[in-house]
């Protein structure tokens, strides 16, 4: 961009040589060139300063990498590659004869185990009905036994009972108290087994009806979907190959459908001028000739080029020395996707400060954007 400034200005002296017909002397050539150095330094200082401009500038876009959450062997592929899809639609399937085994044999476990409830309800019902016939049959034998006691005691010499039938309805007593104690073990032991619940369901069926949700998850999980609306690229896998589960072996590339943005590589001298909210304008190599405006919205808080992790190893000098960039997020107004562009294209990026620009250089800023824009249908330089 500055070679293109330098150029104008020698083809405007030039042309003003060549139309007033100025004399080449020892005046005339060091006044324009002089005049040059003064007025391109200044309109090149303060333009790289206020309106920072991205060399390099790209549309960059996340990938998603598919792993499934099961192992197995794919069954069918059901995309087509780099035709979008909604979120939920299959992608392809996993071999699932297995997980549906184990999800008809829990399903049969939790009904069984519904069912015994229900047996174990109906038993209870019948302990308390056992309950209550014990404990009439030990209050008849209680009060028979009380009666020929008492009678026994109070006649004395004279009782019509004998000692026999004494022993005798003492022994039905207590042959009543064992049969109501033994009713009443065998209620609450089905008491508390009937009522062992979590969250108002028996233990035993939560934790079967958990191991059905478990193996219908796993089915399901055979069933390998969109997470978002997208486009599946680069379907490598077909029926039999293997899928595994390590998320360091995915099958699949899937991208999401959003709003497409501008990185631009901006120096970091820009900062002080890199303010969000402010216009921008942008040229891709793909598309010569047009400029396109927007924002940006926002300046990435970090460089990579100064990132440290826990390592066991030193921080070499060459990383200490080596530069970095600050990334600056463009937002257009228009939608790239009208114009048939694959993702990741690339182009320069220029952000308009017009708060700063006491001389109005942004306008040689954009004039020169322009003139890049359509040397583009020659060559895309830089």
């Amino acid at each position: 961009m500055d070679l293109l400034i330098i150029l104008t200005y020698t083809a405007i002296c030039i042309t003003i040589f060549k139309i007033f017909n100025l004399p080449l002397n020892k005046w005339t050539v060091p006044t324009a060139v002089l005049g040059g150095v003064v007025i391109l330094s200044a309109i090149l200082l303060m333009m790289n300063y206020n309106h920072p401009y991205a060399k390099y500038a790209k549309d960059l876009f996340v990938s998603i990498p598919i792993v499934p959450e099961v192992t197995g062997t794919v069954a069918t592929v059901d995309v087509l590659p780099n035709v979008e899809v909604k979120k939920g639609t299959v992608l392809f399937t996993l071999e699932n004869t297995q997980q549906s085994i184990a999800l008809k044999q829990a399903e049969a476990a939790l009904a069984e185990a519904q069912n015994a409830v229900l047996q174990k309800d109906e038993s209870l019902i019948a302990a308390i009905s056992q309950v209550n016939k014990a404990q009439a049959e030990h209050d008849r034998t209680k009060a028979q036994y009380d009666r020929v006691k008492e009678g026994h005691e109070s006649a004395g010499a004279n009782s019509p009972f004998t000692q026999q039938e004494i022993d005798n309805k003492l022994g039905f007593y207590q042959s009543a108290l064992a049969t109501l104690t033994t009713a009443k073990s065998e209620e609450r032991r089905l008491r508390l087994i009937t009522e062992s619940k979590i969250l108002g369901e028996n233990t035993q069926v939560a934790q079967l009806h958990a191991a059905k949700d478990k193996a219908k998850l796993d089915y399901d999980r055979t069933f390998v979907k969109a997470p978002v609306d997208g486009t599946p690229t680069q379907v490598g896998i077909r029926p039999g190959t293997r899928a595994s589960s390590l998320p360091i072996a995915p099958v699949m590339s899937f991208i999401p459908t959003e709003k497409r943005r501008i990185a631009g590589l901006f120096f970091q001298n820009s900062l002080p001028r890199l303010e969000e909210g402010l216009a921008a304008e942008v040229i891709l190599d793909a598309v010569p000739g047009h400029v396109f405006t927007g924002k940006l919205v926002t300046v990435l808080p970090a460089m990579a080029e100064g990132q440290i992790q826990a390592f066991g190893t030193l921080i070499p000098a060459s990383m200490i020395s080596q530069g970095g960039f600050v990334i600056g997020i463009i937002e257009l107004d228009e939608d790239l996707n009208n114009y048939n562009l694959p993702l990741g294209v690339q182009g320069q990026a220029v952000v308009i400060n017009h708060k700063h620009d006491i001389l109005h250089v942004s306008l040689v800023r954009r004039i020169l954007l322009r003139m890049m824009a359509w040397l583009k249908y020659v060559y895309p330089i830089k």
